[in-house]
This record gives C-alpha cells, structure tokens and sequence, in this order.
C-alpha cells in the first residue's frame, strides 16, 4: 500500500472515498442479494422442470409397456436448433429459452400405433423441458459468478476500504491537530521572544 500522505489534500481525498464507499455498498448489498434470490427461483424452475420430464417419461413408459410394440419410436423426433435471446438479471447477461426447433422424421400413420402420435407429442415436450433446464443451468453458472464477484466486492467494501478509509481519516486528523498544535506553541514561543527582546530594548 502507498505511503499515506498526511495532508489537508490527502484527508478530503479519503473522505470522498469513504462517501464513494458509503453510496456504493448498499448498491452492491442490494444486487447481493437480488442474485440469491434469482439462483433460488432458478433452482425452483430446474426442480419443477425435472418433475415434469419425470411424469413424461413415466407416461411414455407406460404407453411402450402396454403396446409393447418397437416402432424406433427414439429415431422420429430430432433437434434442429435450440433458439434462445439474450436477457439481463441484476446486471448480468444470460441466456433465455425460446423454443426448440424439431426435425420430425416422416413416418406410415398406417402402420404405426395411434399411440405413437402421442408420444412424439410427449417426446417434444421431454426435448423442450431438457433444453429449458439445460438454458436454466447456463444462467446459473452465470449468476453464481457474479454472485462470487459481487459477495467479493461486498466484503472488500465492509471489511478493508470503509475502514481503511476512516482510519487513514483518524490518522490525518490526529496529525493535522498536532501540528495546529506545535504551531500555535511555536508562534507562542516566538512572540514570547519578540516580547523578551522588546523589553530588553526598552
């Protein structure tokens, strides 16, 4: 750390600082917590995502344990692209879902069970959700990481410049007072002595 200056310049300069400090803190403290609230509704979402996928499945299954007919029912639908937009929480870009585009492969509705109909059906929403929740832990690791930064700021605010600052304040204070001090003393001494030799010339 630079050698602090212990001038009437250097103590307005820590004390802008310090006000700098004070202002931004609770800027930082706000977006904290903002974050955590985020990464809690997100991980909600994945929750709620994971337990839709998981009826869906269950539905799909049930579906090939009563037909027990293999109709390549995993070769008909595809992903084409997964479309997403650029979105800002609390000042961090993230990615949103859009959609999903599908590649469906043609099939023989006259040969093929009614159910699969449905299932492709189920099999789209099982792709959606996926995709959803895939976007969902991008934004996650994206929050996290400016959570850590911003958690970072927060305690470097709290903990080191605030009190660094009032500190570095006190120290210039005390410093400014003693030389008031001796210099008060000084010009005491020194009009003590002009008198003295007044009174000798006299």
């Amino acid at each position: 750390m630079a050698k602090l200056k212990l001038t009437k310049n250097e103590q307005k300069k820590q004390k802008d600082s310090l006000k700098r400090f004070r202002r931004y803190l609770p800027v930082l403290i706000l977006k904290k917590q903002q974050l955590q609230l985020e990464i809690l509704k997100t991980h909600s979402l994945i929750d709620k995502i994971n337990k839709e996928i998981e009826k869906l499945r269950g539905r799909i299954d049930r579906w090939v344990a009563v037909f027990g007919e293999d109709v390549g029912f995993k070769d008909l639908v595809g992903i084409k692209e997964i479309i997403t937009k650029e979105g800002n929480i609390a000042g961090v870009d993230i990615p949103l879902f859009e959609r999903v585009e599908f590649d469906i492969k043609e099939y023989d509705l006259m040969k093929t069970p009614l159910w699969v109909d449905y299932g492709i059906d189920a099999a789209k929403k099982i792709i959606t959700l996926k995709a959803r929740r895939e976007v969902l832990e991008k934004q996650l690791v994206l929050i996290r990481e400016e959570l850590r930064t911003t958690a970072q700021r927060v305690n470097l605010f709290e903990k080191v410049k605030i009190p660094e600052a009032r500190e570095n304040i006190r120290k210039i204070g005390i410093w400014l007072g003693d030389q008031q001090t001796v210099a008060v003393v000084t010009g005491k001494i020194a009009k003590m002595k002009i008198q003295r030799k007044e009174g000798m010339l006299v």
